[in-house]
């Protein structure tokens, strides 16, 4: 069998490290590779590519393809999709073609054999999150990759589900298959990186956030809930300065800006620091060393920040929203987003009692090894020969 993945979701020039959907692209190929030497593999890059950065997917049974003149794409994106994308595609003549994204088009001309992977769909739960053009897009491309795959691998209960509802899927035609999570989350890291957290400006006990600072992640009303956090434990210790900081780890989005205004106005430009993108080896110590780790998202698809939290002791308060709390089963404290005092309210719990924090700690830990990326390609090599033997 020929399997075609495209994977220009991961090493994307123009888009820098891999987040989200790259990280599971990344992953979902390295254990297929490792599992699966009988099936031939074909692996579709931007040209910009570094032949360096490829070198770790080079197998006997992987073959690398580029996908041609890649700078046409930003002057006239249909006819590059369409005609280059096309020629690329249909030169291989794979039984199946893996596209893990619902957000990357693939040619209308197409008539192969099509997976896709849906890990969202927040546009349709929270619209008003999103920018206009950017969810205009995101509709028009997601319900075209939608009805014309042939098969659909949800990477939870709840996005099968919302797919029924939202794009009338079809339920003969989506699978669940859980995305896993990388081992080295699991690593005994309590004496490495004793200094991370200074790295980024704190020197108290701290809460963790990450993800992408966007309007969905809902940070607004995490500072909200901080500020209520703090003047409790002001008045509770009777200092003049409070004993928690607030770690906000993650990449800059859409009116990311706006947020360190609200830190401004707040008065809490001493007690909230802001990371900035956070590289692979920094991740695991600012878990390992943080007191609880709080998500207050609108909306999630499937959360691998919640899990990766879990697999570092780390214990967690997350939103209700989404598929979080199928994920989570029952191993974190769930609050409703929107409202403001309950996630204030979660947090001083957390803060004052040791032992539910221990408590949800084990939990948290047994949870997350549910979640295994080997597992995941399994289950995907078997959609695959499913699809081509039909």
């Amino acid at each position: 069998m020929k399997i075609g993945i495209d994977a220009r979701t991961i090493l994307n020039p123009l888009k820098g490290d891999a987040i989200g959907v790259g990280h599971y692209t990344y992953q979902l190929i390295r254990h297929l590779l490792e599992i699966d030497t009988k099936n031939e593999y074909v692996l579709f890059f931007d040209a910009r590519v570094r032949q360096k950065d490829i070198r770790k997917f080079t197998r006997k049974n992987t073959k690398i393809v580029f996908y041609p003149f890649s700078d046409y794409k930003k002057y006239m994106p249909g006819a590059y999709n369409e005609i280059l994308g096309s020629a690329t595609l249909s030169r291989e003549n794979c039984d199946v073609l893996h596209v893990t994204s619902t957000e990357v088009r693939i040619p209308s001309t197409y008539r192969g054999k099509l997976v896709v992977t849906l890990h969202d769909l927040g546009i349709y739960k929270v619209p008003e999150m999103y920018k206009r053009t950017s969810r205009m897009h995101m509709n028009i491309v997601k319900k075209f990759m939608l009805q014309k795959a042939d098969h659909i691998i949800a990477v939870s209960e709840t996005i099968k589900k919302d797919a029924q509802s939202i794009c009338q899927s079809s339920d003969t035609k989506t699978s669940v298959v859980y995305s896993g999570l990388d081992k080295r989350f699991f690593a005994d890291t309590k004496c490495s990186g004793k200094n991370m957290p200074k790295k980024f400006g704190i020197t108290k006990k701290y809460i963790l956030f990450l993800g992408t600072i966007e309007p969905s992640k809902n940070v607004t009303r995490l500072l909200h809930a901080f500020s209520l956090f703090k003047e409790d434990r002001i008045k509770k210790s009777r200092r003049e300065l409070c004993d928690y900081q607030l770690l906000v780890a993650g990449k800059p989005g859409w009116l990311s800006s706006d947020i360190k205004h609200m830190v401004r106005d707040l008065q809490l430009a001493k007690d909230v620091k802001f990371s900035g993108y956070v590289i692979g080896d920094e991740l695991v110590p600012l878990f390992n060393q943080a007191q609880f780790f709080v998500l207050p998202s609108l909306y999630e698809g499937f959360g691998t920040t919640i899990l990766e939290a879990f697999a570092t002791g780390t214990p967690a308060i997350i939103t209700n929203a989404g598929s979080a709390p199928e994920i989570a089963n029952g191993a974190a404290k769930l609050v409703n987003p929107v409202d403001t005092k309950e996630i204030a309210e979660a947090m001083m719990e957390f803060a004052n009692d040791e032992e539910l924090r221990d408590n949800f700690r084990e939990k948290g830990l047994r949870r997350a090894k549910d979640f295994d990326w080997e597992k995941t390609a399994r289950e995907t090599v078997e959609i695959y020969e499913d699809i081509v033997a039909k």
